[in-house]
């Protein structure tokens, strides 16, 4: 499989790549700075660099082409501003799903967050912030492609064990970034999670089977 990471240089997306590559699968990591380039090699994946508060869909369509799959892994990041969280999180995600629709790719992954609601109301930073992913969670949900959007509650470095609660009622808590982007590489190969959209924290599940039953 060919797999196209948007925000390639993030802690999830480079945990993604090192597992999707040494599983065999291709890469290609989204980066904004070419400065990133030998991190993203050295986690398995081919650099393709490219912005995606300033391209436009056609460009960045003719930039993930060979991809099977995309994920959206891109984020302003807790230092930015209301504007980013539009621009990037929200405007970004769109963009790629329109990318890939020109590029004839139906696989679409979406890293959001716990309490994502393009309802949600507030406007201080954070309220901007759920309420963009929010949105771009619509837009992807009502976009025809074969999607599966993984909203993971806090986020810890801590190694991952392999255990998750996944689901649509699952209560509020934190889970690692390791079981976050093993969540996604197996959400890849499991037709279950297309067309779902569920919390995602630690848990006493594994992984496989806790994605297996989201259909139940």
């Amino acid at each position: 499989m060919v797999v196209a990471i948007a925000g390639g240089h993030g802690n999830i997306a480079t945990r993604l790549t090192r597992l999707l590559a040494n599983r065999g699968d291709r890469v290609l990591s989204l980066i904004r700075d070419p400065g990133q380039e030998p991190d993203v090699a050295g986690a398995g994946a081919e650099a393709v660099v490219v912005d995606l508060e300033t391209t436009d869909a056609a460009t960045l369509a003719g930039r993930i082409e060979e991809a099977d799959a995309v994920v959206f892994a891109a984020g302003a990041g807790p230092g930015s501003g209301a504007e980013r969280k539009l621009t990037l999180d929200r405007d970004g995600a769109i963009l790629l799903i329109e990318a890939a629709k020109l590029a004839g790719i139906s696989r679409y992954l979406m890293i959001s967050a716990m309490s994502a609601d393009a309802s949600h109301r507030g406007e201080e930073v954070f309220d901007v912030y759920l309420r963009a992913k929010g949105e771009a969670d619509e837009a992807l949900a009502a976009s025809g492609l074969d999607y599966t959007i993984v909203r993971p509650g806090s986020l810890t470095d801590d190694p991952g064990t392999g255990h998750v609660a996944a689901g649509t009622d699952v209560p509020r808590g934190a889970i690692s970034r390791d079981d976050v982007a093993a969540v996604l590489a197996t959400a890849l190969d499991e037709p279950k999670t297309i067309g779902s959209t569920f919390d995602l924290v630690a848990g006493d599940q594994q992984i496989d089977t806790a994605l297996a039953r989201l259909a139940d």
